[in-house]
């Protein structure tokens, strides 16, 4: 399968959040920081897609939160807690930073998903509920978060379902977000009386904008993929059982590419503002000596000959 077209939804039943077309929202269950209330809608115009009242969550446990596969030029982790719609508890933290960890000491491209039709329902409810003001100064989601944001080699979220509260501010860590019909994006955090504060408030406006994130991030509304797409939150949708492929699809394309050129690519993506032009000079001056640019380019001019 090709690389999706960036800004297209594929696939024939590709459905909005309407009345007309709406995916069926599946029931969630304690654990997760979704929204509460029947008040909560998708983004559509037209219909809404109710959200269960969620109940209180359970502790953690020792089952892995990740099933990882790993590749010699990608890693592909699945949020694997269905059960709790793969609400991200403490043990899924450290899980990320053990797979951060080996991403900085052998970069690859990682993909991160979620298994059971869903990415990530929010933070352990549970767990939230006891955290303090020194849990919070401490950043748990939030530093993790910043580390996958921060990885040498892109980070592609491939999203089905919800994402929402820390699910979908892990995705907007990600440099590349495609979806499904089904994807849900929101931040209900206040609703449950705190901020979206591992990322959300300052990913989102560079993603979709300051006003579209204020207006999303205040009223804690959930979008839908067809809003997601629009405001280039997401960059294709796809069936969900051509998701995964449309991923690797990406991964493919990346993977033909110079590996340190990818990395300093993302390094001058992720630079400040004032940091422009100097830093692109100083990127591209250790590019244009490697020897693998004077290969690549050989190697072009040799093709355009025949």
């Amino acid at each position: 399968m090709g690389e999706p077209t960036a800004g297209a939804r594929v696939g024939p039943e590709a459905s909005t959040g309407s009345a007309a077309g709406a995916a069926e929202v599946p029931e969630l269950v304690e654990g997760a920081c979704a929204p509460v209330g029947p008040e909560v809608s998708t983004g559509s115009a037209t219909g809404t897609s109710e959200v269960p009242e969620l109940v209180e969550g359970t502790g953690a446990t020792t089952v892995p939160r990740i099933r990882v596969d790993a590749r010699d030029d990608r890693v592909v982790a699945t949020l694997d807690r269905p059960e709790r719609r793969n609400a991200i508890d403490q043990a899924t933290v450290d899980e990320l930073h053990a797979l951060c960890a080996e991403l900085e000491e052998r970069p690859r491209t990682l993909v991160l998903t979620g298994a059971g039709g869903i990415f990530a329902a929010g933070a352990d409810i549970a767990q939230l509920r006891e955290r303090t003001g020194d849990d919070a100064r401490r950043g748990i989601n939030a530093t993790v978060f910043d580390r996958i944001r921060h990885l040498p080699m892109p980070v592609i979220a491939a999203v089905d379902g919800f994402a929402l509260g820390g699910g979908a501010e892990l995705a907007y860590a990600a440099d590349i977000r495609i979806g499904t019909a089904r994807v849900r994006f929101g931040n209900p955090e206040p609703g449950l009386g705190i901020i979206a504060a591992a990322g959300a408030s300052w990913r989102l406006p560079e993603i979709v904008g300051h006003a579209r994130a204020s207006e999303l991030l205040l009223t804690a509304r959930v979008i839908d993929a067809d809003e997601a797409l629009a405001w280039g939150l997401l960059s294709s949708v796809h069936e969900p059982d051509a998701l995964l492929a449309a991923a690797h699809a990406i991964a493919d394309r990346i993977a033909a590419n110079s590996v340190r050129a990818t990395i300093l690519t993302k390094r001058a993506l992720l630079a400040p503002r004032a940091d422009h032009p100097a830093i692109d000079g100083e990127l591209q001056a250790e590019l244009f000596d490697s020897a693998d640019k004077r290969t690549r380019m050989t190697a072009f001019l040799e093709r355009k000959k025949k």
